[in-house]
């Protein structure tokens, strides 16, 4: 790789198993001018794990420091250093350290890259066996009791599918907590230590899973729960059904096409639907035509 100064790379790390490691990972680590690193103890490990001798400085950037840190990266930026960022594990600013030091590259009109690599979210996703077209990720949810039972039933009648972040000693009472907010039969699946030995993927209602969960969970945790199912439909009265074959008809359908319409709309029976009509152009002082 040729030597590109003044960017910020974001490097994705295993999340468990360092086979996982992109090449390109391998060529960052010994190419960067700055890494800055979640842990340097952790990326000392993965270091030798991979048998790459980082050349460049190696800088601690975790949530504690990262304000204070990051103009000192951007001016490393600024004077044309190659730096790498990299978490503990994933892809950094995913609820990891990163937001804050790519929202100032880009003030600055520096160029961000990325390196992309494993990723807890969409493993956990993949593996669930739940519906993957559409997704939100809500990541951790708040400690607190009742902040989190709020956060919760903002999301209740989310219809994606949704991916939470959580810590094994408060897996149990979020669980617990999903079940209360999204009913105890809400599909979820319960992903631990993707990529590891002991992986595992946990599915069945919510109400089920705060049961096993119950009796402890160890390892890192993902947890992915169906979005809500469609509402039911809305039961009309029968003006509001004349009211939608008027609009119909006043839009230049034939009212037995109007009827037909709107009976197939609401999967109701035509029949429904006419005998609306002619209760309402009675009411009117009319015929129904």
């Amino acid at each position: 790789m040729g030597s590109v100064t003044g960017v910020l790379v974001l490097a994705g790390t295993p999340i468990g198993d360092v086979a996982d490691a992109p090449p390109r990972l391998l060529t960052e680590l010994a190419a960067a001018d700055v890494i800055a690193a979640e842990d340097t103890r952790r990326l000392r490990r993965l270091t030798q794990a991979l048998g790459v001798t980082p050349t460049g400085r190696v800088v601690s950037y975790f949530e504690g420091n990262e304000v204070g840190r990051t103009p000192e990266l951007v001016e490393a930026l600024l004077g044309g250093a190659r730096v790498l960022l990299v978490t503990d594990a994933g892809m950094p600013s995913v609820s990891d350290p990163g937001y804050r030091l790519v929202a100032a590259a880009v003030a600055a009109d520096l160029k961000v890259t990325a390196v992309p690599g494993p990723s807890a979210v969409l493993t956990a996703l993949a593996l669930s066996g739940l519906p993957v077209d559409r997704f939100t990720f809500e990541g951790f949810l708040p400690r607190k009791t009742g902040d989190r039972a709020r956060q919760l039933a903002s999301v209740a009648a989310e219809p994606r599918t949704m991916v939470f972040f959580e810590a094994p000693h408060r897996i149990a009472e979020a669980l617990a907590a999903m079940a209360e907010a999204f009913g105890p039969e809400r599909p979820a699946a319960v992903c631990r230590e993707l990529t590891k030995t002991y992986e595992e993927v946990k599915r069945g209602p919510l109400g089920d899973l705060a049961a096993w969960a119950a009796e402890g969970v160890r390892g890192e945790i993902t947890v992915v729960v169906a979005g809500a199912p469609p509402a039911a439909p809305k039961e009309l009265g029968p003006a509001e059904l004349a009211r939608l074959v008027a609009v119909r008809e006043e839009a230049g359908e034939r009212r037995k096409e109007a009827i037909a319409a709107v009976a197939a709309e609401l999967s109701l029976p035509k029949r429904e639907v006419f005998d609306a009509v002619v209760a309402a152009k009675s009411a009117a002082g009319g015929g129904a035509g």
